[in-house]
């Protein structure tokens, strides 16, 4: 696994739910391809342990995305990142629902319009306590932003045009189960990889369905 030259990590665990985001996404084969390209075929068959060390750097994450385009082609690549996304958040799930306390009476009893923004919180609150990343959210009367300061998914990269993908669909999947199956507009308007200083990632308060 590639060490972090800043000091910036995921726990182990989440590191595990995301790698088997991308096996159930592209199959292990597709996946130990990914990870070949990547330099990181120390993590063929040897996913990191479940466990909160922080251990997987944001280099390796960075690194999975962009030999997923490598290996996909960039349009693939990053339509396979928003699914892995998306599984990510439907796993994460299940392994840290009652500490995010989405499985909370007093959440499932609020309001849509609320409950829309309290599970954007959550993950904020999670991802701030949890890894090194720095996660901000700002909130309008339509919009509201999902701002990242130290972003993983587009770490040491520089692209043409938005890269993070992958944090694109765990919030889209984010949304669409605590609406109960609604869509929403979630799309990323700037990115540290094209010289911004954060990463921004804008959602529609009102769903498209």
């Amino acid at each position: 696994m590639t060490a972090s030259s800043h000091g910036y990590y995921f726990p182990n665990r989440l590191g595990r739910i995301l790698l088997f985001a991308f096996e159930e996404v592209i199959g292990k084969n597709g996946l130990n391809a990914v990870l070949n390209l990547a330099s990181l075929s120390s993590l063929i068959g040897n996913y990191p342990p479940d466990d909160d060390n922080r251990a997987v750097s944001f280099e390796t994450l960075s690194l999975l995305q962009s030999s997923l385009e490598l290996g996909y082609g960039p349009h693939g690549g990053h339509g396979l990142a928003l699914r892995a996304g998306r599984v990510f958040f439907s796993h994460g799930l299940r392994t840290y629902g009652p500490a995010l306390g989405l499985n909370d009476a007093a959440f499932r009893l609020q309001p849509p319009d609320l409950k829309l923004v309290s599970v954007l919180h959550a993950l904020t609150d999670f991802f701030n306590h949890n890894t090194d990343q720095v996660v901000s959210l700002e909130e309008s009367e339509h919009k509201i932003i999902w701002q990242v300061e130290q972003c993983p998914w587009c770490w040491g990269r520089h692209g043409s045009e938005p890269l993070c993908q992958f944090a694109v669909g765990m919030l889209q999947e984010s949304l669409y189960w605590v609406s109960g199956g609604k869509f929403y507009n979630v799309v990323e308007e700037t990115c540290r990889s094209q010289g911004d200083p954060a990463c921004l990632i804008v959602v529609d308060r009102e769903p498209l369905t």
